[in-house]
């Protein structure tokens, strides 16, 4: 019953926070188009400093993988969209992790052992344990659904979300992009 009410109380805080409630959204200076939110540079909000601990319990802080381009893909075990696209997701961090572009993982209102089971033979790149909402409130953005994917440029910023599933057709060629862009 605990755990019911910890859930549902963080879904309600996650919901209002992640829509954006209190002022302008980052995402009403970019470009929305079947649920792909595109930022040009100049447009771009920063991502503030995010940080929490992986699922084998180590440490992770995003300033680690500073002047990388970051996908940040929200997913839960028991999420099936999650499921679907899990494959397409690690055959895109496989083919653009030389253009030093590196996925992480923010797992949320999950059990850590599902998690991990989860993770298991589907992708190489770590996750977050984020059973309560903590991490992605940090990351300040519009989040309505699980699961949802952040490409974040190399300057720390956020240049797509994508809220929905997404494919490799849809995802690699946004990721190529943001990684082809200049340091500048």
């Amino acid at each position: 019953m605990r755990r019911l009410a910890t859930v549902l109380t963080v879904a309600v805080l996650s919901a209002g926070a992640l829509a954006g409630c209190g002022g302008d959204s980052w995402a009403d200076k970019c470009t929305t188009a079947e649920g792909v939110v595109e930022c040009a540079p100049g447009q771009r909000t920063p991502v503030k400093e995010v940080s929490g601990e992986l699922l084998d319990g180590k440490p992770y802080d995003l300033k680690q993988d500073a002047g990388k381009v970051v996908v940040v893909n929200f997913w839960g075990s028991w999420c099936a969209p999650c499921r679907a696209e899990a494959d397409d997701l690690e055959k895109t961090y496989q083919s653009t992790k030389a253009q030093n572009v590196t996925f992480l993982g923010v797992n949320t209102r999950d059990d850590r052992d599902a998690a991990i089971q989860f993770e298991r033979n589907r992708v190489t790149y770590p996750s977050i344990y984020d059973v309560d909402g903590k991490v992605a409130l940090q990351f300040d953005v519009t989040q309505t659904s699980t699961p949802a994917t952040l490409i974040i440029d190399r300057q720390g910023r956020i240049a797509v979300a994508i809220r929905q599933a997404t494919t490799i057709t849809q995802l690699q060629p946004l990721v190529e992009k943001v990684a082809a862009e200049g340091n500048g």
